[in-house]
């Protein structure tokens, strides 16, 4: 049984072939040809944080490939403590035939993946997001073609899109470097795992945006206080306050270098409205690929 709870059990070969499915299901998506490969299969969603981009997307993608979805309230499932997670999910067993879940703590996912005869796809952990990264990498290569040889830097928190995103680029042969106050960065454990699993790979840090940015492809940024922080906002912004996206660090950067966020952005803060709205954004055709990258993971675990 395969899951997609992140990046690590997931080869070059297998995310090559996500993207260039993702591409595929896009043109025919664009030219307006159906797709079952999901026919008569139900798809669940259950979110402990709110969401718009990964449920839509989602939901919009079981329907497009011909399946339906079920949307199951968190408070009304009560994972771990209205029941048991290896009951739920033995339960679940019997009704469909994927979960999606976006929850506060990666073990929930981890437990239920022991217990699941069904795939279990990660829409969001404390620890990872491998389905923005896969809609990250979809749109830079729909950018520059060819990735391997890119850099891609990341202004801000070391949080759990930036290490999906480091073991993506990492995979793809893709520079990542991570510029981020000092205490923010990534910890030994994850240099580590990311060290295993892309011996290959180029994993930097920098303490500077303005030198980070210098030879960038793609400039990153993601809020500075994520869901479950909010009583560290106040000291962040303090902390982050010279690590803002704005005009003045893209003049530091190539003129090919393009500006990406997984949104929703807190405008003001890590990221500047000009810049967001600017000619060198692609947030936006970014957010609208996680549509068909959904699509390649779903069509990938349960597609005919």
């Amino acid at each position: 049984m395969r899951h997609f709870l992140d990046l690590l059990s997931v080869n070059r070969d297998e995310l090559l072939s996500l993207l260039s499915e993702a591409q595929k299901l896009k043109a025919s998506h664009l030219r307006g040809e159906l797709n079952n490969c999901l026919d008569r299969r139900v798809v669940g969603l259950i979110f402990e944080k709110p969401s718009l981009r990964t449920r839509v997307s989602f939901e919009a993608a079981v329907v497009q490939l011909g399946g339906s979805s079920l949307f199951l309230p968190a408070q009304e499932v009560g994972l771990g403590w209205r029941e048991s997670i290896p009951d739920f999910a033995r339960t679940m067993n019997h009704y469909v035939d994927a979960l999606v879940l976006r929850v506060f703590k990666h073990t929930t996912l981890s437990v239920m993946a022991q217990y699941s005869k069904m795939p279990i796809i990660n829409g969001l952990s404390d620890a990872a997001h491998p389905c923005q990264t896969t809609a990250d990498l979809l749109t830079m290569q729909e950018l520059f073609g060819e990735l391997k040889g890119r850099t891609v830097v990341f202004v801000g928190d070391g949080n759990n899109v930036a290490r999906s995103l480091a073991l993506g680029c990492g995979t793809m042969g893709i520079r990542f470097r991570l510029a981020a106050p000092k205490g923010y960065g990534f910890d030994d454990g994850f240099r580590t795992v990311f060290r295993k699993h892309a011996p290959k790979g180029t994993l930097e840090s920098v303490i500077d945006p303005v030198k980070a940015v210098r030879d960038a492809d793609i400039i990153y940024s993601d809020v500075w206080t994520s869901m479950g922080q909010e009583d560290e906002r106040e000291k962040r912004l303090r902390d982050f306050v010279h690590f803002q996206i704005n005009a003045k660090l893209l003049t530091a950067a190539p003129k090919q270098a393009r500006v990406m966020h997984c949104l929703p952005a807190h405008r003001g803060e890590e990221i500047t409205d000009e810049v967001v709205d600017g000619e060198r954004s692609v947030v936006f055709q970014q957010a609208g690929n996680r549509l068909h990258a959904q699509k390649a993971i779903l069509a990938w675990l349960l597609g005919k």
